[in-house]
């Protein structure tokens, strides 16, 4: 687990190790700028597998493919055997890093077709003078790139970006956008108009000598196959690929533990973790003093079941400086609460271990959110609708009315977001200044999400709405949030759920198998097999946030001074319908969540300055 950097032929390769530098907490083993010439390679090192001859970057023999790699290659076991079988000289022990060089060196792109792993990796070719790139299936590790001036930058994060002096500060108002109505920009855009984000499942080409940049997608989400076993044998397959997951990302030459909230998920792995280790599984949950968000005792009991080393780590109190800290980790701005705790825990689990094993993916893949179930043949259109609509537009009916208007795939579609193209409380123009806002596209709101639907077959069903959370809320949000926290303390996370055997095994499932009774009825039937009845025989518990008493309490100040800076740092927003929204959501009629997304904005604006916006 690294961060990594490349410049090819661009006027700021002098730039290369103080951009490098923006890298350092992700990887605080060892940082090194190699110089190819055309090319500069940069790579920051968390060592986690083949401590002694696993360095970056890495060269083949010849010297002419250059690797950087950041992540982990859980079958570079069987593909170096593969390749020791086809002739292939490894100078390694074991290292993962070596594997994917020589896969590359062997079979070019096509090795994707092989990984298993959480990668995002580059290999110039200086005989060719070109470069690939690529991003593992479901994004779990970030790459951004830049083709500017006819080269290349690119980073695993936005924060090189930044040291880079003269590099144009232009916002994206289409990721401004997509920011304030889902949280989070969405891959290709990011909060830098000159820099793209390189999507899940998907690959870069960049040839120097042309000076372009080519993307071409190697994986897409599978679509249902009709069922064609029996219940049980769907079930003996699915714990089967969970086992084999688990089996091969327990591979580490460094401490190695696991996340424990105490739900299904975490507590499936910790099984399954505990059943395959030849000691005891160290296991980490956080404790709250307050007992409406506490889950340490059934945390606790998972861990006693298993005989588990388990550390309860006292939450700290979400005070003003925790959070404005915690925000200040984030490359572009993430506006879910629950990266603040999660920012806490995996501070204080980089004390005990350096790679921790969490139960991330579980919900998307087996079904695990009631809006799953939400699907647009649940609300078909009313007679009345298309002249409420009218009436709305002409300005006879109040706004408010909107929603009442919507139906089917409109009616999801507004639900999803907290702003969008519709009048009244959701009206995300409202908060734009005049010029920005024919730029921010609203009707293409969450368009990702949209495009990813119709792509599936354009019905709203629970198969549709499962798949498309995977390149957008999954991908995009809860794996950013994992990676951001837990690399600003060089710690490893890493996530069995979405590991190849277990993608292999669900995503053609149909979608009615995970609802059979409730939600997430596979997973939850395993975990009836295997874990206390207080895991899985309770409502569903996630990192909440209290943000009414956190915004009229210790937040106050720190937000009411990022509400007040909007004129200066976000001259793109209308400040004063900001200012206006803040005090609706503190006399609570307006989204609280939507002001969080304000104040994380504004704070991570102050930081990082823009010249314009596009």
């Amino acid at each position: 687990m690294c961060g990594i950097l490349g410049l090819i032929g661009t006027r700021w390769r002098p730039a290369a190790q103080e951009a490098l530098e923006a890298l350092g907490s992700r990887g605080p083993d060892a940082q090194t700028v190699l110089d190819l010439g055309e090319a500069v390679f940069g790579h920051a090192r968390l060592a986690v597998i083949d401590l002694a001859g696993g360095a970056q970057p890495m060269r083949s023999a010849d010297g002419r493919y250059t690797l950087v790699f950041n992540g982990e290659i859980y079958n570079f076991a069987a593909l170096r055997r593969e390749l020791q079988c086809l002739g292939v000289a490894l100078v390694t022990d074991h290292s993962d890093t070596e594997a994917l060089l020589a896969g590359y060196v062997r079979w070019g792109g096509r090795v994707l077709e092989r990984l298993d792993g959480m990668f995002a990796f580059a290999v110039w070719d200086s005989a060719e003078r070109r470069l690939f790139a690529a991003r593992d299936p479901l994004g779990i590790k970030p790459l951004f790139y830049s083709a500017v001036d006819g080269g290349l930058v690119f980073a695993s994060t936005l924060e090189p970006f930044f040291r880079l002096p003269g590099f144009p500060r232009r916002l994206d108002a289409e990721a401004l956008r997509d920011y304030l109505a889902f949280q989070t920009p969405l891959a290709p855009q990011t909060m830098l108009a000159d820099v793209r984000s390189l999507p899940p499942g998907h690959a870069l080409r960049f040839d120097a000598a042309a000076g372009g940049a080519h993307l071409e997608r190697y994986w897409s989400i599978p679509r249902p196959q009709p069922r064609a076993d029996e219940r049980e044998t769907i079930l003996a397959r699915i714990d089967a690929a969970l086992t084999e997951s688990v089996r091969r990302q327990l591979i580490a030459d460094v401490p190695l533990g696991a996340f424990l909230s105490g739900g299904i998920d975490s507590s499936l792995v910790v099984r399954y973790l505990a059943s395959q280790s030849a000691a005891p599984l160290e296991t980490f949950s956080l404790g709250f003093g307050d007992a409406q968000f506490d889950e340490s005792a059934h945390a606790r009991a998972v861990a006693e079941r298993f005989g588990c080393r388990h550390t309860v780590l006292q939450a700290p109190a979400v005070d003003a400086g925790g959070f404005h800290q915690a925000i200040a980790t984030l490359d572009q701005p993430l506006a879910d609460p629950a990266y603040v705790m999660t920012h806490a825990l995996s501070r204080l689990t980089r004390k005990h271990v350096t790679v921790a094993v969490s139960g991330d993916g579980g919900d998307e893949l087996f079904g695990g959110y009631e809006r799953f179930l939400d699907t647009e043949d649940r609300h078909p259109r009313r007679w009345y609708q298309p002249a409420l609509r009218a009436l709305i537009a002409a300005g006879a009916l109040p706004a408010a009315l909107a929603r009442r208007s919507l139906s089917g795939r409109e009616l999801l579609h507004y639900r999803r977001v907290e702003l969008g193209p519709w009048p009244g409380r959701k009206n995300l123009v409202r908060l734009l200044a005049p010029e920005v806002a024919a730029r921010a596209h609203p009707e293409r709101t969450l368009g990702l999400w949209l495009d990813l639907i119709d792509e599936l077959g354009g019905h709203m069903d629970s198969a549709t709405l499962m798949r498309a959370d995977l390149w957008t809320y999954l991908s995009e949000n809860c794996l950013a949030k994992v990676d951001r926290a837990s690399m600003a303390f060089g710690l490893e996370v890493r996530v069995p759920f979405l590991g190849r055997p277990v993608l292999e095994a669900v995503l053609t499932l149909p979608a009615e198998l995970h609802f059979a009774g409730g939600t997430k009825a596979l997973l939850t039937e395993l975990a009836r097999r295997y874990l206390p009845e207080c895991v899985w025989n309770r409502p569903k518990h996630g990192f909440s946030v209290p943000l009414d008493a956190l915004f009229r309490g210790p937040w106050r100040e720190v937000c009411e001074e990022a509400i007040a800076s909007a004129g200066e740092v976000a001259p793109f927003l209308d400040a004063r319908a900001v200012a206006r929204l803040w005090r609706e959501v503190l006399g609570r009629r307006a989204s609280r969540r939507l002001g969080y997304t304000l104040v994380v904005l504004l704070l991570w604006l102050k930081e990082h300055r823009f010249h314009a916006v596009t």
